[in-house]
């Protein structure tokens, strides 16, 4: 028996050693997988924040930053090299060319089950279309963003569901829908500051998502000279496309200047005309990507503000405590309020946020900047906090954005759904014209579709120091079986502008939202 034994015992003790080594191997590999998520990026984010800032280099190879903006539009990434095409999985990723207005590459990372890998930029990756440049000497230039793929529409293609390109931008589309309005992951004195500046992501992680995956996620480290940032974005697509945002903002101690503002949630949209500012010379109604902000304050009030393309910048701004939410919105979704076969407005969606977490004291702040054309986006709407965090204490908050289109969020009573600016025949005088402003606004909805047709409901309009309301009604149109409202107010000096509130009220009780407009000044 004792020779036996080691003959026995030899086996046993290398099994044991490498059952052993087995576990720790795979204890080492489960803690790689799980190695980065969002806590990681929360320290790296905070490591940033304690260092001085580093603007990186933005600087392109000669003949890459040659080209105009036609050339570069020619470079384009090759379809059957996205990420995850070839495993057949239900979300692909193609990367931009750094080239002309993208200056400055961020790093592109892949998170799976088995670690995270760099994606490094290859020049076979990309057709160049007639360029004529030398890819083969840049070597690893890095990548201007990325786009997301989803068969959104259809089981056949597998559509652009969503794009993060330039400085923090980022936008999606739910079914049907047409690229407008962008979001952002923050936004530093846009107003009110010594000068906007514009936080980027500079590196972000793609998770691979599972052969039956029905959502993408992706986190992004965000910087800038006075904070840095921790972002996860789940993006679930269908008819509302949902990005589930959860981020953690640092203030940079070390920063050359305090922040002044600090957007959190920004949306940017773009509105040139439309009904309550129509431009005759054009002979479309309406031309915006957004119509018109929709707050829904903590205390329970729903407001609705059109927008306009004022002849310079216009900040107006609601407080409130803990709100439901708010977005910049396109409510008017009919083909005839636009009549542009190639720009397709009516199909723009609304982006709509909804705090997952109480957000406390703060404003909603509204911006709009005159825009000559249809071109540049002059609309910015964004929550700011009461209060900015000490260096080094997050600032941490949770939204879903939702990218709306024909079903969006609407107010649980009634809503607007037109504001219109002008007079019909009247016997007034020029100077009398010149004086006053009337508005018709119209409003539908559940609580007013329930009302007897006999009932009684009125116009509840307020105007501030500088406008004396002179008329005011409500009635039923008998054209729509909506309701309408005039108000007509006179101005008391024409260089300023006049803030007005209206709502519908029946039996001493609201029935409709807020509308609440700035007559910009003469």
């Amino acid at each position: 028996m004792d020779a036996v034994f080691p003959s026995f015992s030899r086996p046993l003790r290398r099994s044991a050693a490498a059952a052993v080594a087995l576990s720790a191997l795979l204890a080492a590999s489960a803690a790689q997988a799980q190695a980065f998520d969002f806590e990681s990026l929360t320290k790296l984010a905070r490591e940033r924040a304690d260092k001085p800032f580093n603007a990186g280099s933005d600087k392109l190879p000669a003949d890459l930053a040659q080209l105009n903006y036609d050339q570069v539009r020619d470079i384009r990434y090759k379809p059957e090299r996205a990420l995850w095409r070839a495993e057949k999985l239900p979300f692909e990723a193609m990367f931009f060319h750094l080239g002309l207005y993208q200056t400055q590459p961020v790093r592109i990372h892949e998170v799976m089950p088995s670690g995270t890998r760099d994606i490094s930029y290859s020049r076979a990756d990309f057709d160049y279309g007639k360029n004529t440049v030398q890819p083969q000497a840049w070597g690893d230039l890095g990548f201007a963003g990325f786009r997301l793929h989803n068969h959104l529409n259809s089981p056949e293609y597998k559509d652009e569901l969503a794009v993060f390109q330039g400085a923090s931008y980022f936008r999606a589309l739910g079914a049907g829908q047409q690229y407008g309005l962008s979001a952002r992951g923050l936004a530093i004195d846009t107003v009110g500051g010594t000068g906007e500046e514009f936080p980027r992501f500079t590196d972000f992680w793609l998770v691979k998502p599972g052969p039956q995956g029905k959502q993408v996620t992706v986190f992004a480290l965000l910087d800038s000279p006075r904070a840095t940032g921790a972002y996860r974005f789940d993006i679930t697509p269908g008819p509302q496309t949902l990005t589930t945002v959860r981020a953690r903002v640092f203030v940079r101690g070390n920063a050359a200047k305090p922040i002044g503002t600090l957007g959190v949630a920004p949306l940017t949209s773009m509105f040139f005309f439309g009904e309550n500012q129509p431009r005759k010379q054009d002979f479309r109604p309406e031309v915006h990507d957004s119509d018109g902000l929709m707050v829904a304050t903590g205390e329970g009030e729903w407001l609705w503000r059109p927008l306009q393309n004022p002849g310079s910048t216009l900040v107006t701004s609601f407080t409130t405590t803990n709100p439901k939410g708010f977005g910049l919105m396109q409510r008017d979704r009919q083909w005839a309020s636009y009549e542009d076969v190639e720009a397709r407005y009516e199909r723009r969606p609304s982006a709509w946020v909804r705090p997952l977490h109480d957000w406390g004291s703060g404003r909603v702040e509204l911006v709009q900047n005159n825009t000559p054309d249809e071109t540049h986006d002059n609309i910015v709407a964004y929550w700011v906090p009461a209060k900015l965090p000490a260096p080094g204490t997050p600032l941490e908050f949770s939204y879903e954005l939702g990218w709306q289109g024909d079903e969006q969020q609407r107010p649980p009573g009634s809503w607007v759904t037109q504001s219109r600016r002008g007079m019909g025949f009247t016997q007034q005088s020029a100077q009398e014209l010149r004086q006053q402003v009337q508005y018709v606004v119209d409003f539908t909805g559940p609580a007013l579709a329930a009302l007897p047709a006999d009932a009684a409901v009125k116009a509840v309009v307020t105007a501030d120091a500088n406008g004396k309301v002179l008329e005011n009604a409500a009635y039923r149109n008998p054209a729509t079986g909506q309701w309408r409202m005039t108000v007509r107010v006179q101005r008391q000096q024409a260089d300023r502008p006049i803030e007005l509130r209206a709502f519908l009220q029946h039996d001493n009780h609201a029935v409709s939202e807020t509308w609440t407009h700035i007559i910009l000044p003469e």
